[in-house]
């Protein structure tokens, strides 16, 4: 929440039996005095401070205003400006982050949403509105505000690590999915053998890892999905066993689950072993250890061929990084037919393009060069379901973010924003990128 430097604080000094004491703890901020009202701009964390000092000077009773926030036209308002999110972000937020919502609205605030959830649901495409509410009149003056800055901060940390990927599974299997991966949310899409899946990056990666497996399960003739938690090689019941040895020191596979013969045994530098055969299948899909993760060799990804990587300066500054100018990165991927790597090979899928902002420092320059690399390796886009359109058969970002406006914040994939460049780093890093 540190990087939230901007807060401005409007105070009524109506609202207080004691506004001599009200003047002592302003003195400490940066403030300027119209009317009644006192306007008060800091930091994040110095609003958090202002609130706790204002909460021990007691707010006037008789006052009808009660230390509500005033607006600038100097009317007294309890609520805030609301907030334009993600659609599809904020339904993941309300379906999976209720706790953690709960705690930023607290007992005296209301968060509301328009068009609600059973709309959002239905069309996770469309940009909805956030509304702050109070549920009493009295609200001491900086709390509202700071209700709206704890949720767009909250709001800029899941959007930033959301993943939206489609998988091979029916309907029915919902139920299990669900309750092996309770961060995901799983919603049934066009095509009766394909289900959305919501969620965090580690977790759509671990979900990707398990269909992985049981599609290996599959070849090796075991039940895919309906195997439960406790079908482990050291839980499974009396019946016929494989010929191979039982020994308690024999080692299993993580993908087949089934004891590795020492002559086919595989290795990785990360000390986790394989059956050479399911490794070679599993590395065909992804070149990363299934256990832990760590990635061998060059990753590739399933971007489109012909696309293009313009980058261009401008002496214009962003949020944020006003001494630096602006590098402008112009991405260009033509329509074209799908492989075998896209999810419907031999439809066409529709091109793109695309405009991303970096700051023209050392650090956006170090970035530049990382994303050149992502783009070279054809990770920077994928053919699949564009989360703003609703379209399939479409180009789409591939889980590595960009800063497609210079303005609005976070939530509108601007700027300011200052973890951003090391977010993005982590990201590429994932990738064996850095």
């Amino acid at each position: 929440m540190a990087f939230i430097t901007d807060l401005t604080v409007i105070i009524d000094e109506d609202g207080y039996k004691n506004p001599g004491g009200l003047i002592r703890i302003l003195k400490s901020y940066s403030h300027e005095k119209k009317g009644s009202c006192y306007r008060v701009t800091a930091a994040f964390e110095e609003v958090e401070q202002l609130s706790d000092s204002l909460s021990e000077v007691k707010p006037n009773s008789s006052s009808v205003i009660r230390g509500q926030i005033c607006q600038q036209d100097e009317h007294a308002s309890t609520h805030v400006k609301s907030v334009d999110v993600s659609g599809l972000v904020m339904a993941y937020i309300q379906q999976k982050c209720a706790k953690e919502l709960g705690k930023i609205q607290g007992n005296d605030f209301v968060i509301e949403t328009q068009p609600g959830l059973r709309t959002v649901h239905n069309n996770p495409s469309n940009t909805v509105q956030v509304t702050f509410k109070p549920c009493h009149v009295s609200i001491y003056p900086v709390h509202a505000d700071y209700v709206r800055q704890r949720f767009i901060t909250f709001y800029q940390r899941t959007a930033s690590d959301l993943q939206v990927t489609s998988v091979p599974v029916s309907p029915h299997d919902h139920k299990d999915l669900q309750r092996r991966f309770p961060h995901l949310l799983f919603k049934p899409s066009h095509s009766k053998h394909e289900t959305t899946a919501t969620g965090p990056f580690l977790h759509i990666a671990k979900l990707k890892e398990f269909l992985l497996q049981n599609t290996q399960n599959a070849i090796s003739g075991k039940s895919p999905l309906n195997k439960g938690p406790a079908d482990t090689p050291s839980s499974r019941t009396s019946g016929p066993q494989p010929t191979h040895s039982k020994n308690p020191e024999d080692e299993s596979c993580p993908i087949c689950m089934e004891p590795i013969v020492k002559t086919e045994k595989e290795t990785l530098r990360c000390k986790h072993s394989f059956c050479r055969d399911c490794l070679k299948k599993a590395f065909d899909y992804k070149p990363v250890c299934p256990t832990c993760g760590e990635l061998y060799g060059t990753l590739t990804g399933t971007q489109p061929d012909g696309g293009r990587m313009d980058v261009t300066n401008s002496s214009s500054s962003l949020p944020g990084y006003e001494k630096y100018g602006t590098i402008i990165i112009q991405y260009y991927i033509p329509s074209g037919i799908q492989k075998g790597e896209h999810p419907n090979p031999g439809q066409p899928y529709e091109g793109v393009s695309r405009t991303a902002y970096l700051p023209d420092s050392s650090e956006g320059k170090r970035v530049l060069k990382l994303l050149r690399r992502a783009f070279d390796q054809r990770l920077i886009f994928t053919v699949g379901r564009s989360t703003t359109s609703g379209r399939n058969n479409t180009v789409t970002w591939n889980d590595i973010h960009h800063k497609t406006s210079t303005h609005g914040g976070p939530t509108h994939y601007g700027y300011p924003d200052p973890d951003y460049l090391s977010r993005v780093r982590d990201e590429l890093k994932v990738k064996g990128i850095e």
